[in-house]
């Protein structure tokens, strides 16, 4: 068990007494009290009444948000922890993608919403008018594209949004279509849905059949080797053989080779360092109840809703996964490059999105964001007036650049695609970072082990840019841009669980606490849910 801590005290104190906060948060004299229920902030009928005065452009969506937060007694559906959540993200990239539904809208307001997302936005927007621009803009979008069908269907739109109580072993079974969308072989939902489902059937029958049997630990316990022998080893190989490591159980006690086997396909599987040694963090995620492992499954099919289907049908495409730490880039359904990558850190995510990868930028520049100038740079400078030329730095229209060379934080290549977060693929010089087991290293960015690589392979069909260019352009000399004419979709995700080439299930680290608030949101009456898979 943890230590109590001061802030475990505090988190007490909040839950016991959930903070009250008034914001002037208009022009005019009206001061609304924005109240906050555990650090999620609660819209009323006052709130909504001034929003709509003083965004007068949507007025005629006010009853429609007003029964939408009505539903929801009215809680924030957009916030969670003071963060804008997963949910919100993911409505930001649909209206982004809404031409893809075949859709042609106008969005009133629309510079206000980029200025939400943006990291060094000219203004900043409160968190009141987020809510409530977030929510408009989510009943523009399901008005827009839903346009037409049957009210029933209308009325079950919520399948990105808070749901209420649900048993989990009915949610998401049954598919929520729009007709516009059937693509001609009727699979309506990005496949790695049905392959998900697929394993929540097996992991179902392993609950029903209660094979899921908790694995004791010796006391006093050691790490297990190969060749040691004890009652645990022979429980863990109980375990692997019931989620299908291991083609059958020999119950032996013993650390043999078989169960060597074994647990390499289980440490593959949950994104672990691949060793033979057993310790007592990987059977305490072994122990995790076999319902945390539904969840998880069912989490990540609702995830495989957002992603349009036709990412899969095209050319050729990018995908990122934030919690495995990969990076992988398709084309015509071949596995060309797979990559280790590493993210933001917990303070400074990786966004989800999906954008068009427009440009490849050999031996970059890097412009040093605002925010680093301002919280890292200024303290060196003023310790070190040498520092931005012994870090082959400079400044150049008010701002400060890297210059290109092998030690640019960019490294000697990066691939660039339109977001208001400006983040971007790029190459880095530390190698090393790797090879960790948990790589949250960045400022937002995604570092690509293999960025050479991407960029040959992504450069492949273009018979003006052959490896021995590429090679010279990314000699560190000077700033060289290859403007692709076929723009490559990426899209950058969040999947804690998913199917291998193989079949084989895989979990990952829930690095940035995104189960935990989706399964609040889907799941709000159970709070037992756990996430930890080896953080």
């Amino acid at each position: 068990m943890k230590n109590f801590t001061f802030s475990t005290a505090l988190v007490i104190c909040l839950l016991i007494a959930p903070s009250v906060i008034s914001k002037n948060i208009f022009s005019d004299k009206n001061t609304i009290t924005l109240e906050y229920t555990y650090g999620i902030p609660v819209i009323n009928d006052g709130i909504l009444a001034a929003f709509f005065k003083k965004y007068s452009s949507l007025k005629k969506y006010q009853s429609e948000v007003t029964a939408l937060y009505k539903d929801k007694a009215y809680q924030s559906i957009w916030y969670e922890s003071n963060e804008i959540n997963e949910l919100g993200y993911l409505l930001y990239h649909k209206l982004n993608m809404i031409d893809d539904e075949g859709v042609e809208i106008s969005l009133p307001y629309k510079t206000k919403i980029d200025e939400i997302f943006d990291e060094s936005p000219e203004e900043k927007i409160s968190e009141t008018d987020t809510e409530l621009l977030l929510s408009s803009m989510y009943i523009i979008y399901a008005k827009s594209v839903y346009e037409g069908l049957d009210a029933k269907t209308v009325n079950n739109l919520e399948w990105f949004l808070p749901k209420k109580k649900i048993a989990y072993a009915t949610l998401l079974d049954s598919l929520i279509v729009n007709p516009k969308l059937l693509n001609n072989n009727n699979q309506v939902l990005f496949s790695q849905y049905y392959k998900l489902h697929e394993v929540l059937k097996k992991y179902r029958a392993i609950e029903k059949n209660n094979t899921w049997t908790p694995i004791t630990i010796d006391s006093p316990f050691k790490e297990l080797r190969p060749d040691d022998t004890s009652n645990t080893v022979a429980q863990i190989r109980q375990r692997l053989a019931v989620v299908g490591d291991l083609a059958r159980d020999s119950k032996s006690n013993v650390y043999d080779e078989e169960l060597m086997t074994g647990v390499l396909k289980y440490k593959k599987r949950y994104g672990l360092t691949l060793n033979y040694k057993i310790t007592k963090d990987h059977i305490d995620q072994m122990n995790e109840p076999v319902s945390d492992r539904i969840k998880t499954l069912m989490l990540n099919m609702e995830r495989c809703r957002w992603i349009p289907p036709s990412l899969e049908k095209g050319h050729e495409y990018v995908m990122v996964n934030i919690p495995s730490f990969m990076l992988y880039y398709i084309r015509d359904g071949n596995f060309e490059i797979e990559s280790n990558v590493f993210i933001g850190t917990p303070l400074t995510k990786t966004v989800i999105f999906s954008g068009q990868i427009d440009k490849i930028v050999f031996s970059p520049y890097w412009y040093v964001p605002a925010s680093i100038i301002q919280n890292e740079l200024k303290l060196k400078m003023a310790e070190d007036k040498n520092y931005l030329a012994d870090h082959n730095m400079e400044w150049n229209n008010g701002k400060v650049r890297q210059k290109p060379g092998p030690k640019n934080s960019l490294g000697l290549v990066k691939f660039m695609f339109p977001n208001p977060n400006d983040i971007y693929l790029h190459d880095s010089p530390a190698k090393s970072l790797f090879t960790f087991e948990k790589r949250i290293f960045s400022h937002g960015c995604i570092n690509v082990m293999k960025a050479k690589e991407l960029a040959i392979s992504m450069l492949k069909e273009y018979n003006d840019w052959p490896i021995e260019k590429i090679n010279n352009a990314m000699s560190g000399e000077k700033e060289i841009t290859c403007r692709l004419t076929t723009k490559v979709p990426i899209y950058i995700g969040y999947f804690t669980a998913w199917v291998d080439r193989e079949g084989q299930i895989n979990f990952f680290p829930d690095v940035y606490d995104r189960d935990t608030h989706l399964n609040n949101v889907l799941f709000p009456e159970d709070k037992s849910f756990k996430t930890e898979l080896m953080k």
